[in-house]
């Protein structure tokens, strides 16, 4: 498997050596290619998928995987000639009539290692914005989505050559050595842990990498908020996925004073949207689920109230200890701890005393108060009054910050993630710059401000 990486890397190297400026076209058509994979073959993903966790809601494969992908490849084939085109930038007084401009290259290999949370859209929206960017791309999906890798690899070679895009299987070593290979960008979704290892290992080639890494990001509900469509909200970004989504709200900070009320919403919100168990997303496996149960079971054995609806849907833990392991890790699962605080600067402080998180929700009208979240605090993304539906905007920089991440993608901004903006300086003809070269000039100093 070492060698077949190596030369399977040396294959797409000497390809986008050999097209260093694939043409807008060929882009386009690249993208269609993934667009007619990802519609025509939109029935055994879901199948795949489902397999895979032993049971997901159809609906939310089709909307969260199938769907956000196409929009992603319409959103970019609508845009590319724009997003190619140099953009000229000002120039010094001193300089002219010189132009310069930023013109937008493609970086080369791109090396993707996606997750099993979210096994085909999660694997293919970097490829979007790296094929848009005009790149080659070598991907590894996750062992533990099996099916979905398996489907992955079948279905690329059916629309694609390996030197356009190629797909790896394989275990945690095989993963290893992907992430060692000098690719001209890595980017890497998962946990923390492994993304510091991603990182090391890339930075010995001096590999640029793009980190989503998640975390534990909060929900704050200041006390102006409707608590019904607050936990209304909340409770859908929870419950998408069965919890295991890296944006979706990992914990609730509310007023003392308004725990009970903001927990009566958020149980009648559970009741509503998650009526039937049986439809709720499955952990991924048997040792996540057993995770979880740990989680749970601690909690239960540290005296925490604990309102369950259903050993699928999302459960309320109020008040859990710091010291407990639901609030020391991410949690990656249905469990939804709702803490009260003194009020929303200690609210602040609570999360400012924590790593920043990939995203924040905030539930406020209070022009005022978004101003002081937007100043005071830092993440990923800052969401008010909604929880995921920021993902689904095309052009909304999509990453993370410190142990979040690093490095953003979706839209213009992935597309300029996956290319070099190379700066070009076009001199004039005639120009007085010229004066500028030794032997130097007393008045021109004095005219530069140098003298």
């Amino acid at each position: 498997m070492k060698r077949d990486l190596k030369s399977d890397f040396q294959a797409q190297r000497q390809a986008a050596d050999q097209m260093p400026y694939p043409t807008l076209t060929i882009r386009r058509d690249r993208l269609a290619r993934l667009a007619r994979m990802t519609k025509h073959h939109r029935l055994e993903i879901i199948r795949a998928i489902q397999t895979d966790f032993g049971q997901r809601s159809d609906v939310e494969i089709r909307m969260a995987e199938i769907s956000a992908v196409v929009h992603a490849i319409r959103h970019a084939r609508l845009h590319l000639w724009r997003w190619m085109r140099p953009r000229a930038v000002s120039m010094p007084w001193r300089l002219l009539p010189a132009r310069a401009r930023t013109a937008p290259q493609p970086l080369g290999v791109v090396g993707v290692m996606s997750p099993w949370n979210y096994p085909w859209s999660l694997a293919l929206m970097p490829v979007v914005d790296a094929f848009a960017a005009g790149n080659i791309v070598m991907l590894k999906p996750s062992e533990h989505s099996q099916a979905t890798s398996a489907l992955l690899k079948r279905l690329v070679p059916q629309y694609f050559t390996p030197e356009e895009f190629k797909v790896v299987d394989g275990d945690v070593e095989v993963s290893r050595r992907f992430s060692e290979l000098p690719f001209d960008h890595l980017v890497f979704t998962g946990s923390t842990e492994v993304g510091r290892q991603v990182a090391q290992a890339a930075a010995a080639n001096l590999t640029p990498t793009t980190l989503e890494l998640g975390g534990k990001s909060p929900a704050i509900v200041a006390g102006d908020a409707d608590f019904g469509k607050a936990a209304a909200d909340i409770i859908f970004g929870k419950g998408m996925n069965g919890g295991q989504t890296c944006i979706a709200p990992d914990y609730v900070l509310v007023e003392s004073r308004h725990i009970s009320a903001l927990t009566k919403a958020l149980s009648d919100a559970i009741q509503r949207q998650r009526p039937d168990d049986h439809a709720a997303t499955h952990a991924i496996n048997a040792a996540h689920q057993q995770r979880l149960d740990d989680m749970l079971a601690e909690a239960r054995n540290h005296g925490c109230r604990i309102i369950d609806h259903g050993p699928h849907a999302p459960a309320l833990i109020i008040d859990p200890h710091q010291t407990l392991q639901v609030m020391r890790e991410e949690i990656f699962g249905r469990y939804l701890p709702v803490i009260g605080v003194s009020d929303i600067p200690a609210a602040l402080n609570y999360v400012n005393a924590r790593p920043h998180s990939l995203v924040l929700y905030a539930f406020t009208r209070d022009k005022g108060l978004q101003q002081q979240m937007l100043q005071l605090t830092r993440s990923g993304a800052l969401v008010f009054n909604a929880t995921l539906l920021h993902h689904a905007v095309p052009n909304l920089p999509f990453g993370g910050v410190g142990e979040s991440g690093m490095g953003a993608y979706h839209g213009r901004p992935g597309f300029e993630r996956f290319s070099h903006l190379r700066g070009v300086f076009y001199q004039a003809k005639r120009s007085p710059s010229r004066v500028l070269y030794p032997p130097y000039r007393r008045w021109l100093m004095k005219l530069l401000g140098l003298g």
